[in-house]
């Protein structure tokens, strides 16, 4: 009897000095995790990000670096909401826009990696330009490539095009994002473009959803079986020094973006 006590103690001892270690690791794993959030939240670069020359292009508190594309100052229709780049739709889409219109990033990019998290609203509709060309009197989306924001469930603009290629992530009215793994209206998704001496890539909540070279003989077949048909803006894309501007598109809806950082890689 005695010797069972002396076990039972024994026992319930080294249970004790295991939940003590597991206890720790916990809390070591805890604190890293932490750690790990602490450099990853929104409109923030890690120590990792910023070794390897990553930039933010959005503080998460003002329009610093933007500016409305033909104009000096930011259109009022653009906000910053919940630490986001917001766009306060009109809800008459494109045409309905008050003191709106596209905003851009006011420096030009050539080879790079762009990263961005956004929403939309109910039946939200919006885009990503790159390489777009600031020519007066024309809008930014006739020289640009356009990386679709879309609310794919219920803007009619899913429905169109051909293939798809109307829907989040794609190469708007030329490819289709495949898999088309976008999530639902209020929800972040994250998207990515990596523009490389001509080859393009997009991706969409961490997947590569689409790849294609600029300046081609495919580029121009695309183009051509496009609503873009014979717009040389666009044919060339990024102009004479193959670089242009990063935009973000007022289609009349409520849209957000956050967490916008790029790396040249030039």
């Amino acid at each position: 009897m005695k010797q069972n006590l002396l076990l039972s103690l024994l026992f319930a001892g080294l249970l004790a000095l295991g939940a003590c270690g597991t206890g720790s690791n916990k809390k070591n794993t805890s604190n890293s995790e932490a750690m790990l959030k602490s450099e990853t939240k929104p409109n923030m670069l890690s120590s990792e990000e910023v070794d390897e020359g990553w930039i933010l292009l959005f503080n998460g508190k003002n329009f610093d670096g933007w500016r409305g594309y033909g104009r000096k100052d930011v259109p009022a229709a653009w906000s910053i909401e919940d630490d986001a780049i917001k766009i306060n739709g009109s809800g008459e889409g494109e045409a309905g826009a008050k003191d709106g219109g596209d905003i851009i990033y006011d420096q030009q990019f050539k080879n790079f990696e762009l990263h961005f998290e956004w929403k939309v609203s109910k039946g939200g509709n919006s885009g990503v330009f790159y390489l777009g060309q600031e020519v007066e009197n024309q809008p930014i989306w006739r020289s640009s490539p356009e990386y679709q924001i879309l609310d794919n469930e219920n803007h009619v603009d899913a429905r169109l095009g051909k293939d798809n290629n109307r829907m989040s992530a794609s190469l708007y009215d030329m490819i289709p994002a495949t898999p088309q793994n976008s999530k639902p209206y209020g929800e972040w998704n994250t998207g990515a473009i990596i523009v490389y001496k001509g080859t393009v890539v997009h991706m969409q909540n961490d997947e590569v959803v689409l790849e294609y070279h600029l300046w081609t003989p495919e580029w121009e077949q695309m183009i051509e079986n496009s609503k873009f048909k014979g717009w040389q803006e666009m044919i060339n894309a990024g102009g004479e020094n193959r670089q242009g501007y990063i935009g973000l598109q007022d289609h009349g809806d409520d849209v957000w973006f956050r967490s916008i950082k790029i790396k040249r890689m030039d």
